[in-house]
């Protein structure tokens, strides 16, 4: 995205655009320490299926977020009112709280009309749905009357919901909306909020993403467009996602639930706030072509990749590291590899800068994938290390993904800009730059 005057060159670019906070609500991982150190390790939360079951899905594995109490990041939501939530919705606030206090953002420290918070979830409620249809989904002749017996029912089948509960726990009073548009909806978010602060309509933006897609009617819907999509990975599930490698199977589903926080450089360093990372730009770009497929020469992931650097003043020559999408499914790790050859023609695989997945850790958050990977993005820039790609060192290269995916672990290294990538169904490319900062 490029905001543009009427002249047609870009204003506001020199306002620069921190992410200053990070909260996650994932499997094993409820602080941005824990999170920093699955992913920069590799180190898998995937584990059995125990949220539906197995036999009634075929599946066996999933990264699910367990144990969560909402009590220890929401002290001040009373029972009364949490007992009407969703599980989504109580773990996007807290996603949302843990930003906020990450970055040191108190009530008092922004306009809260000032103050915005934009999400992306792919499905929405779909939990809750699940839920009241039955795990056949169908509720022909059954009374699923009491599902809808009080006024929270009206909020619980809303996807637009997570988001304003956030923005009224927190009295966030500016822009707050809900973007739904698949696995690319987390950066479309990121891109949106970045150029609210770039017009200088907010100084401060949450962005949130969170999906909790562990139910009959996705895991069906999935595993129907046939093999190679979700993994069958029957013994260890810590292997089930084996990104660019010969023996992928696809992935699995995740949930939970990652916000950032990112601010206006100005007003940050006011408040003493450093930041962990500079969001410099984003391209989204609709293919239009085949809604399940993908452009799989590289090169229109490449002109993405290259307009979205362009934005940010850089080149190809200048990124340090890829935080790919890595689904482990066929097209995806192609098409990634292939765009670096697009991108880097002419340079040998051994010259060509790194690209990890960090899908293999929990598994894949759909509408919040974007999130987790500018979260992951965001970190191995500020610590400068390299997240590595679990399950790629003991296993054989896919002969076209054979290249550098810092699969001998974390990377300790001078990298200081970074592209995050995401795909989508419905023919959607993103890409995603960022800068140490």
């Amino acid at each position: 995205m490029a905001l543009l005057d009427g002249n047609n060159g870009r204003r506001g670019r020199e306002e620069s655009v921190l992410v200053t906070g990070i909260g996650v609500m994932l499997p094993g991982a409820t602080n941005v320490k824990e999170f920093w150190q699955d992913v920069r390790d590799g180190n898998s939360r995937i584990g059995f299926l125990t949220r539906c079951e197995p036999e009634r899905t075929g599946l066996r594995m999933a990264g699910e977020l367990r144990d969560f109490d909402h009590r220890k990041f929401l002290p001040e939501l009373s029972e009364k009112f949490a007992g009407r939530y969703t599980r989504d919705a109580l773990a996007a606030m807290s996603a949302v709280e843990e930003a906020r206090r990450d970055a040191g953002l108190g009530r008092g420290d922004v306009d809260p009309h000032r103050l915005s918070l934009i999400a992306s979830s792919s499905r929405g409620p779909l939990e809750w749905i699940s839920g009241v249809l039955g795990e056949s989904g169908d509720a022909e002749g059954a009374d699923r009357s009491r599902h809808f017996a009080d006024s929270g029912a009206m909020l619980r089948g809303m996807p637009g919901s997570p988001a304003t509960l956030s923005a009224i726990y927190g009295d966030v009073q500016g822009l707050v909306t809900t973007l739904s548009s698949a696995c690319v909806g987390g950066q479309h978010a990121i891109g949106f909020a970045a150029e609210l602060i770039r017009a200088g309509s907010a100084d401060a933006v949450i962005v949130l993403g969170y999906e909790f897609p562990l139910t009959p009617l996705v895991f069906k819907s999935f595993k129907a467009m046939g093999d190679g999509v979700l993994s069958a990975e029957a013994n260890d599930p810590s292997r089930a996602v084996r990104p660019y490698t010969r023996d992928r199977e696809g992935f699995v589903f995740g949930e939970g639930a990652v916000a950032l926080c990112l601010e206006r450089e100005s007003r940050a360093e006011a408040r003493g706030a450093t930041g962990y990372a500079r969001v410099l730009s984003h391209r989204a770009r609709n293919e239009a072509s085949h809604p399940f497929g993908m452009d799989m020469s590289g090169h229109v992931t490449a002109a993405v990749v290259t307009e979205a650097l362009t934005d940010a003043g850089r080149v190809p020559q200048d990124v340090d590291w890829f935080c790919g999408h890595g689904t482990a499914t066929p097209k995806n790790d192609l098409a990634e590899s292939r765009m670096l050859g697009a991108l880097y023609a002419g340079r040998p695989r051994s010259s060509w800068p790194p690209l990890s997945s960090v899908k293999p850790v929990y598994g894949h958050l759909l509408g919040g994938a974007g999130l987790v990977n500018a979260a992951a993005t965001a970190l191995a820039l500020h610590h400068r290390c390299l997240c590595a790609t679990a399950n790629y060192a003991d296993s054989v290269p896919d002969p076209e993904c054979d290249h550098d995916h810092v699969g001998d672990g974390p990377r300790e290294t001078d990298v200081g800009l970074a592209v995050s990538l995401a795909f989508a169904i419905g023919s959607q490319t993103s890409a995603l730059v960022m800068g140490a900062a």
